[in-house]
């Protein structure tokens, strides 16, 4: 069966320090198409560079009529679309503990564009073990970083 496939990955050096850099990547793949798609964004941490890939690269599809499986190796992006959100929302965007929801506007933004699919799947898989296009969004994670921290420096 036909189904777009995409590979999202975030990352984020010196979380500690006030000017750090984060960057974040997908690959999108459908039958023998494929586009690759990175960025990189100051003062973040990796969770906001987790959903900021996975945002941009549903952000991207044309059609919801087409079965998506976003593959994540993080464990709060894809624990956060198929446990979490749902309670989030019943309860108003506060966690079990009546805390506000973290990074709320990015959860937010995902929810409807996950919304908007008539299928999409959420599936965790274990990070730099070998899976090509795992391998691949973490690479546009660390170029969308370097890219930044270039033109920050230049």
């Amino acid at each position: 069966m036909d189904k777009i496939i995409i590979y999202c990955d975030g990352a984020c050096s010196g979380n500690q320090f006030n000017e750090n850099v984060g960057g974040w990547g997908a690959v999108l793949k459908y039958k023998d198409k494929r586009k690759e798609i990175y960025g990189g964004e100051k003062n973040t941490t990796n969770n906001v560079m987790e959903l900021t890939a996975a945002i941009k690269a549903l952000a991207v599809l044309k059609t919801t009529n087409i079965p998506v499986e976003v593959y994540a190796d993080s464990s709060y992006l894809v624990n956060g679309m198929n446990e979490w959100v749902h309670n989030w929302v019943k309860k108003g965007w506060k966690t079990t503990k009546k805390k506000p929801v973290e990074n709320k506007e990015l959860w937010i933004k995902l929810k409807e564009l996950v919304d908007k699919q008539n299928d999409i799947k959420f599936i965790k898989v274990k990070g730099h073990n070998g899976i090509e296009l795992n391998e691949k969004a973490d690479e546009l994670a660390n170029k969308g970083m370097e890219e930044l921290r270039e033109k920050m420096e230049g």
